[in-house]
């Protein structure tokens, strides 16, 4: 039986392609930092729930010594952890930042690094979660998340080329818009954002109007599970496998930036 860990995976995205691995023959150990969603769950077959906080060394040593009593090998590590932070990237806290940047970059690192050793000894799968502003020329009012998984993909890329000399794939996952609790705070979110800005409350808030109509367009969880299935089924995986990609932000790449930067500016109304 194959066995993965998974971060984030109390829920959401995580959670659908947990259940979809065990439906296929793996056991799964779930991660999340949420305990009391981990609870609900420990006597569902084919699971074996683990507290880790991806933020804090010492949580992900203690569920490595926990992985550890019933395993010393993995087949994949998926690491799904992390979170968005809505605002200008002139107006942020610097706390809300570096929090972003802690759980969707170092997060990463820090469990790959941690559970490396067990995953050597089956030369199993890395999977990083990115996202389609991974690779997209940041939208306004989400730098925080864009820098964040920017530093995904160039992470994810230094760490396949190195692992590629140990026969280890690494695989980076890019999903679109997708209806997940994350999707579903995008208004609140905004809303926020909007009251705290100095500079571009309206702004924000006509931003608000595009992200809500795009989150309510998502895509069920189910399709993004199933395209880290057959990455993981693989046997020479793409580097990047691109899920459900919103075509208009995607054609804009195609654009000569000065151009997307000025249709940009012209629908929030410059």
């Amino acid at each position: 039986m194959k066995k993965a860990l998974i971060t984030g995976a109390a829920g959401g995205l995580g959670f659908a392609t947990a259940e979809l691995l065990v439906a296929n023959g793996w056991h799964v150990y779930i991660a999340d930092f949420d305990a009391k969603a981990l609870s609900k769950l420990e006597e569902q077959q084919g699971f074996t729930p683990v507290v880790l906080d991806v933020t804090d060394s010492a949580s992900i040593d203690n569920a490595c010594e926990i992985v550890g009593e019933t395993t010393d090998s993995l087949d994949a590590i998926i690491n799904f952890a992390g979170i968005l932070a809505v605002g200008s990237v002139i107006e942020l806290d610097d706390a809300v930042l570096e929090r972003v940047i802690n759980v969707n970059v170092l997060g990463t690192f820090r469990v790959n690094k941690r559970f490396f050793s067990m995953l050597l000894k089956t030369k199993g799968k890395i999977v990083n979660i990115s996202s389609e502003t991974g690779w997209q020329t940041a939208a306004p009012f989400n730098g925080a998340y864009a820098m964040s998984k920017h530093a995904v993909e160039a992470y994810s890329d230094a760490l396949r080329r190195e692992m590629a000399l140990l026969g280890v794939d690494v695989i980076k996952i890019q999903p679109g818009p997708f209806k997940t609790a994350m999707v579903s705070s995008i208004e609140s979110n905004f809303s926020a954002a909007a009251d705290r800005s100095q500079y571009f409350g309206d702004v924000i808030r006509r931003m608000m109007g595009f992200a809500v109509k795009e989150g309510k367009k998502g895509n069920p969880p189910e399709v993004l599970a199933k395209a880290v299935l057959d990455a993981l089924n693989a046997k020479s995986p793409k580097p990047a496998y691109s899920v459900k990609a919103d075509p208009a932000r995607s054609a804009l790449e195609f654009l000569p930036m000065t151009w997307s930067d000025w249709l940009m500016k012209k629908v929030l109304g410059g």
